[in-house]
């Protein structure tokens, strides 16, 4: 197998990791390839990563080797490298496909993917947003509020679950459309079918007013929103592909990662197993 690791430059630890597992990998008889050649590329680094390594190599799957904090992607931890490593050279792994979200602004050709989340919100100033919403061209409601997040099940436990937004498990064919703080307080988290092609228009306010909006794939600036100007946003074409270790549980990460309760006996295994990715 050929593999590449992908570090965060800006994390000296990371790049002291990368030399170290270089060398490791190489004693497992794994290849060393470019970029563009590995059949699977190790993310150094948090979940922000993962998702440059995934827009920079879209041709191969993606395995993450955690040096941040949380990590809900990049869930191996350092004590476990080693072992991820040697379940690699063994074939010891599997590939799960991940969808990913296409954003354009009508009128444009550019088109920008993410693998977590499109948000559209205010930018500098105190005033909420106004901001139709479609699903195939059938009006969903109009929201008031300081932006909307759209997110893939992958990014379900990112910026939408820190808004309110429900956990969706990896493998879900749907999408969640999280509001930022809404004035209302029957506006809720929905979650549609990820075969749905959403449009959000910004509407200038009562009074004629109309907020500036940001538009962020993945936490990166790819589009600003004017009054009446349209986003659509749809499931895209290619998926991401990611490395799942043997013994991979979704449920656990997420009653890891979340703090979730269960018995003492889970809680020891769950700090004893080695857990790849979520």
């Amino acid at each position: 197998m050929k593999i590449c690791f992908y570090a965060n430059r800006a994390k000296a630890h990371a790049v002291k990791a990368r030399e170290r597992l270089e060398s490791e990998a190489v004693r497992l008889g794994l290849g060393l390839a470019s970029r563009n050649q590995a059949e699977v590329v190790v993310a150094l680094g948090g979940d922000g990563t993962i998702l440059r390594a995934v827009r920079s190599c879209p041709q191969a799957a993606i395995l993450g080797f955690n040096l941040g904090s949380l990590g809900y992607l990049a869930a191996v931890g350092e004590h476990d490298f080693t072992r991820a490593l040697e379940a690699l050279a063994n074939g010891e792994y599997g590939i799960s496909e991940r969808t990913l979200l296409e954003v354009r602004k009508k009128g444009l050709r550019r088109r920008e993917i993410a693998l977590n989340d499109i948000v559209v919100m205010r930018e500098m100033t105190g005033h909420a947003a106004s901001l139709d919403l479609k699903a195939n061209s059938t009006i969903v409601t109009r929201y008031t509020a300081d932006g909307l997040i759209v997110s893939t099940p992958t990014g379900s436990t990112a910026y939408s679950l820190a808004a309110g937004g429900p956990v969706i498990l990896p493998d879900s064919p749907s999408f969640s459309i999280t509001p930022i703080n809404p004035h209302a307080l029957g506006v809720r988290p929905l979650v549609v079918s990820d075969s749905v092609r959403l449009t959000v228009t910004s509407r200038a306010r009562v009074n004629g007013a109309s907020e500036k909006l940001g538009v962020y794939a993945d936490g990166e600036s790819v589009f600003m929103l004017n009054a009446d100007e349209t986003l659509e946003i749809s499931k895209a074409r290619r998926r991401a592909r990611f490395v799942e270790l043997e013994g991979y549980n979704p449920y656990e990460v997420l009653g890891r990662k979340l703090g979730w309760s269960g018995s003492a006996r889970d809680k020891v295994d769950s700090q004893t197993q080695m857990h790849p990715i979520s």
